[in-house]
């Protein structure tokens, strides 16, 4: 009765040690089976948002791009009140000496002509 008691104990042991190195050794390639599997549901997932994000990094950087450009024009055109002033000071000049000459050339054909008869009708007067 021992022996076959012992044979039933023994068995269970050696199953149960069988289904533990079983287990063990297999361990390893069903994790990596549910890696694989993991991978391989969530990968296009994963590859469309690398896309979108190139994507968006290239939209954000043309907009960066147009941004300092901006910033860029904006202040060029604050350097640029020196030669506004410049500018605003030659057109005045130009004004001024425009006004001149006209001035001094009203004064010429005044001057220049004082012997000419006048629109007040000397002229039709004289003939007669």
């Amino acid at each position: 009765m021992e022996d076959q008691e012992m044979q039933v104990k023994v068995r269970r042991v050696s199953d149960k040690f069988t289904e533990s190195m079983y287990v063990l050794a297999n361990e390893p390639s069903v994790a990596l089976y549910r890696l694989q599997e993991h991978v391989r549901r969530s990968l296009p997932e994963l590859a469309q948002h690398k896309t979108d994000m190139q994507s968006w990094e290239e939209q954000s950087q043309g907009a960066i791009y147009s941004v300092e450009y901006a910033c860029s024009a904006v202040r060029s055109m604050a350097n640029s009140s020196v030669y506004f002033k410049n500018i605003d000071s030659l057109l005045r000049q130009a004004i001024n000496m425009k006004e001149q000459m006209s001035s001094s050339q009203g004064r010429r054909k005044r001057t220049a002509d004082p012997g000419m008869p006048r629109d007040t009708g000397e002229k039709n007067n004289s003939g007669m």
